[in-house]
């Protein structure tokens, strides 16, 4: 009798008055997380809730800090970042626009905070008091980025590591139903942020130096044509040729009678 209620007439079992008990606070946790963090989630799921719990509580007391200020661009704090830690120009900035749009506040169906979606360990991991501070966030998930950067020496694999923590990663990315696409997502926003390649553009010619070329061809060729032919270019003795020699005149024939005159002028 103690295990059941009559209301109505009707009885109804103990558990199903513990049931409300159970349901609401459930409910209201994830009305939370999906009014308050601006995602979607199930009123009735039940996992991650702990996180989740978390998560709203950071949330509480972030806000009334950025009530009346506002928080400044997030463009100047990623670029930063990504220079101080050597990460690739772009690629932070890509996985932050696929966790969280580059909203500040996004609480995460799984209790991720803040712009780059740290999980409550992982920040207290990387010293973050407020995950929904951009600077010191943004700051982080740049540190935790690069360092699976320096681990894996690959950027789908650092992703991948990032998304799912660097134990599921053994060489591959793991297919959970999660990662392989997240790691495609970020990839595909990557190739538009990422700087394009520097385009060489060759100088033109200056226009005096353009005049001058063409005179300075014209005398090149004048001065080959008056060059004598040397080397390769040059004929063969055989084929060149020769001013013909010119022979000396023959000496007219003398007579007969001048030579005995000659003969006997020699004589004593």
């Amino acid at each position: 009798m103690g295990r059941k209620r009559t209301v109505g007439g009707f009885d109804i079992p103990r558990w199903a008055w513990l049931a409300p008990c159970v349901l609401v606070p459930v409910v209201l946790l994830n009305v939370g997380v999906a009014w308050l963090g601006g995602t979607q989630v199930s009123p009735l799921s039940f996992s991650f809730l702990k996180t989740k719990a978390r998560a709203l509580g950071a949330y509480a007391a972030h806000r009334p800090a950025c009530v009346l200020d506002a928080h400044p661009p997030l463009e100047p704090l990623i670029a930063e970042s990504e220079r101080r830690h050597g990460i690739p120009p772009g690629l932070l900035r890509a996985l932050i626009q696929v966790e969280s749009e580059t909203r500040v506040h996004r609480i995460s169906p799984a209790g991720a905070m803040g712009p780059g979606q740290l999980m409550p360990d992982t920040a207290a991991l990387m010293r973050v008091e407020d995950p929904f501070d951009p600077a010191p966030s943004i700051d982080a998930s740049g540190r935790y980025l690069a360092e699976q950067l320096r681990r894996f020496r690959d950027v789908r694999l650092a992703v991948a590591a990032y998304n799912a923590g660097p134990g599921s990663v053994n060489g591959h990315v793991p297919r959970n139903g999660e990662t392989e696409f997240y790691v495609a997502k970020v990839l595909a926003a990557y190739a538009h942020t990422r700087p394009p390649a520097p385009v060489v553009v060759k100088r033109p010619v200056p226009t005096s130096a353009a005049a001058k070329a063409p005179e300075r061809t014209a005398v090149a060729q004048a001065a080959a044509r008056k060059a004598p032919p040397s080397g390769a270019h040059a004929k063969p003795a055989a084929l060149r040729k020769t001013a013909p020699v010119k022979k000396p005149a023959p000496r007219p024939a003398s007579s007969g009678k001048a030579a005995p005159r000659l003969a006997s002028a020699q004589k004593p």
